[in-house]
Order: structure tokens, then sequence, then C-alpha cells
């Protein structure tokens, strides 16, 4: 999609109208759509012409399949563990162990951080795992979504044994004394202590799970509906997840084993999302999943679980139905990123921010333009591609050309701000992800997580201001 010209802060008012509509009328699809027209509006477009174009544009791309093909694969896995009734065996024996609400929660944070090599297969797997024993013990979705995202993009930043550690030393070569990708690697390694937003986001989902401290904001609301009244979602909330996949049962007097239908299928996904990342430097997610589906649906077959192959396709079916409302509020997300980058809303951010730089603030207006840029866009990789060019010469020239402590810090503070900016967002696709694996309404998970995450990103601006004082 070719556009003309320079939109200045014009570029914005798509995304500010969608997320103006959003938190009004609490209708993700219709605010997203909104958002969209108005921005092939300013692009010069009608609404008919731009909107195919851009449709074509966004959904056309390989990185929109993927993502695509995620959620798909990721339904029709979820019907099978329905079928094979694993998921409620699994919470039947836990919740004989864990008998709390924060016991529930506190396991869910637990498994998000145990998934630390992928933000789409974190929520994606430790939320239909966690949901019965939140919902048995009347935790809202919202918090139960919240504890997902907390531990889905932030965990990764601060692993180096991560596809975002890779995609982020990439970016990083080339820049001063860093020649090659373990030059890279080892100055990200030596920036992970400087991330403070995904140390305190991680951390201030830990003290709220295991409920350390107490809830506020409108998630407190939230809890409170949940504790007292029993009801996991508001009235009139939508959650993520369609019916079709709570219609999909074991057969009769049916239940599959732990190990087969449940375990073996998530070591499949661990052994080739960790064995592609160490032998190909890349993380197979992807084929993880795919893979775990099609021995899912052989052992099944073998196990009895399906009448015949009809019956089979109706539960790969179902599981697609399922995520159907996440895949097309995903699908529009992608949309008005990609009409806010063809106005130039990212040039624009910078344009604004680069006459601030100074050693003093270079971390913290890093941070703060990274969060605004990633919270508009909805991606943090984006915000990094773009940022960290722009960012690490300056950090270089401020250091004398040497590896010191402001360049670890300038890195740090990109990468963190893109977390805290993609974590607040309700067009950021692990935003989305996570309310489809909680099964939450997605604009009641981004009201009640934005209190939580400006606590962590707020406190990380006044930490990165203090380096620079000091």
């Amino acid at each position: 999609m070719e556009v003309a010209g320079n939109f200045g802060i014009f570029a914005l008012l798509p995304i500010v109208l969608a997320l103006i509509l959003a938190f009004w009328t609490k209708n993700s699809v219709f605010s997203i759509l909104m958002g969209c027209i108005l921005g092939v509006v300013i692009a010069g477009f009608n609404p008919a012409t731009g909107l195919t174009e851009l449709f074509q544009a966004a959904l056309g791309s390989s990185w929109f399949i993927w993502v695509l093909m995620i959620e798909i694969f990721i339904g029709i896995m979820i019907a099978t563990f329905q079928r094979a009734g694993v998921i409620q065996t699994f919470a039947k024996k836990a919740s004989s162990k864990i008998g709390s609400r924060k016991g529930s929660t506190g396991f869910a944070w637990f498994l998000g951080v145990f998934c630390f090599f992928s933000d789409y297969f974190s929520p994606l797997f430790s939320g239909p795992i966690a949901r019965p024993l939140t919902d048995e013990n009347n935790v809202s979705r919202e918090k139960l979504s919240y504890i997902l995202d907390s531990t889905s993009a932030p965990v990764p930043t601060l692993i180096p044994l991560s596809g975002w550690a890779v995609y982020i030393a990439g970016l990083l070569v080339d820049h001063g004394p860093i020649s090659d990708t373990s030059a890279a690697m080892s100055a990200f390694v030596r920036s992970i202590p400087y991330n403070f937003y995904a140390w305190l986001a991680i951390t201030l989902a830990a003290l709220l799970a295991f409920e350390i401290i107490p809830d506020f904001g409108p998630m407190k609301k939230a809890e409170k509906r949940a504790h007292k009244e029993g009801k996991v979602i508001r009235d009139g909330g939508t959650p993520m997840t369609g019916k079709e996949l709570d219609d999909v049962k074991p057969p009769e007097g049916k239940l599959g084993s732990l190990t087969v239908y449940l375990f073996i299928p998530v070591i499949i996904i661990v052994t080739i999302s960790l064995g592609t990342f160490f032998f190909l430097n890349d993380t197979k997610i992807l084929t993880a999943f795919i893979s775990a589906v099609i021995y899912l649906m052989v052992a099944l077959g073998i196990g009895g679980f399906f009448e015949d192959v009809n019956d089979a396709m109706d539960v790969a079916q179902d599981g697609i139905k399922g995520v159907l409302p996440a895949i097309l509020i995903l699908s529009l997300a992608f949309c008005i990123n990609e009409i806010t980058q063809v106005l130039g809303g990212a040039d624009y951010i910078i344009s604004v921010t680069e006459s601030w730089m100074t050693p003093a603030v270079l971390p913290a207006l890093s941070f703060i333009a990274a969060g605004f840029m990633a919270f508009l866009t909805g991606t943090s990789w984006g915000t990094y591609g773009i940022l960290f060019p722009f960012v690490m010469p300056i950090a270089f020239s401020l250091s004398g050309g040497a590896l010191a402590p402001v360049v670890f810090a300038s890195i740090a503070a990109v990468t963190g701000g893109g977390a805290f900016g993609d974590h607040c967002s309700p067009v950021s696709d692990t935003t989305i992800l996570s309310s489809l694996g909680a099964g939450s309404d997605h604009i009641d998970h981004v009201t009640t997580q934005i209190p939580y995450a400006l606590t962590a990103g707020i406190i990380s601006t006044v930490l990165f201001v203090i380096m620079g004082i000091l």
C-alpha cells in the first residue's frame, strides 16, 4: 500500500480513535475497524478501495500468516485436549494440591515463566491449563490474562535462550565495536540487569499472583466480582474463546491418559522449540505446534476417541471456530498497525523525541519513545527494528565508541520500552493472545492491566532518570 506525503501527527489519529472507541464501547472489532477506515481516508483513499488495499497489504504478509497458523493450530490442540478430557483431569488432580486462589494464580505465574522461550506459546499453553483452576477458585479472567501477559513478552527479554535475544542481537551488529553476533549477544546479556521494566513486570505479577500485595485499580473491582459473586467474566463481557471449544467433550465414560495426551505433546513442543533454537538458531514455534497436533490426532484416533474421520475433522473445525474471535481482532490489529506505519506514525514519534537526546536522558527517553511507539503500533519487534538503528549511534557517540553503561542501559531501555508498550496496547498480538489464553474479554483485560503496566513503567523511567543523573 503506497501513500505519498508526510502526515505528521495525523498519522497517529487512526490508532487514537481506535483506543478511544475501544475503551468507550468495549468492542474491539468495531473500534479497530473504525480506526482503519479513518486511516485510509487520511491516506487519500475512499473507504472501500482503501480497506481493500489495506487488507491485502497487512494480511498478505508471511508474518501474519505465520501468526494466524499458530492460532489455528493452538485452537485445534485445545480442542484435542478437550476431546481427551485431559485439561479437566489435570485440573482435578491439581485442585487437590492447589486449593486456594493464590495457589491457582501462582501456578499460572510459574507456568508462564516456565515457557520462557516463546511469548506466543506461553499464554496459549499456560492459559487453558490454568484456567480451570482459577475458575474453580473464583479468580477473574482479567487477573489470569494479566498474569499470562506479564510472563509472555517480559520473560524472553531477560533470557538469552529466546528468539527475542537473537532478534535484538541481530539489530545490534555493526553498531560501534559490535562487529558480529557473538559480540552482539554479549552486549545483550550485559544489558539484562538494566532491563528494569521486565524485572518489575514479572515481579509485580508474582506479588499479585501470590497475594503478597493487594490488587488495585479496575482489577480490584474485577477480583471482588469474581470472588464475591462467582462471576469470572463480567456481565456482558465477551470471552475471546468461542463456545465451540467448551462444547468439545470426551466420549461418555472415557478419559485420556495425562502422559499420552497432555505431557507428551508438551514435551514435543518444548523439544522442537528449544532444539531448533540451539541447532538452527531459529525457534520453530509453528513447526512445534503442528507436530504436536499431528501426534494428538493420531494418538486420539488409535485410542478410540474419534468415531471416524469426519468426527476428527469436526473436532479440528470446532477448535478453529473457538479461536475465531481472537483471529478477527488480530487481523484488524495487523491492519491498523500497517496503516499507522504507512502514514509515518513511527517517523513522527522519532522526529518529536530526537532533539531531546542527551547523555543524562538518553535511556529514559529511549524507554519512553519505545513504549509510546509500541503502544500505538502494537509491535515491540517493529519498534526495535526502528529504534535500535536510531538510538545505538547516539549511545556510542556519548560513550566515546566504547561498550559503556550508557550503551547497555540504552539497549535495555529500548528492549524494556518495547515490551512496556506492547504490554499495554490493545492491538498488540501478545495482549490479544493473552486474552485468548485466559478466555477473557479483551478490552477488560487491557483496562485492568494498564494500571499495573504503568506502575512498572513509571518506576522504570524514574530508575533510568536516576542512572542519567548519577
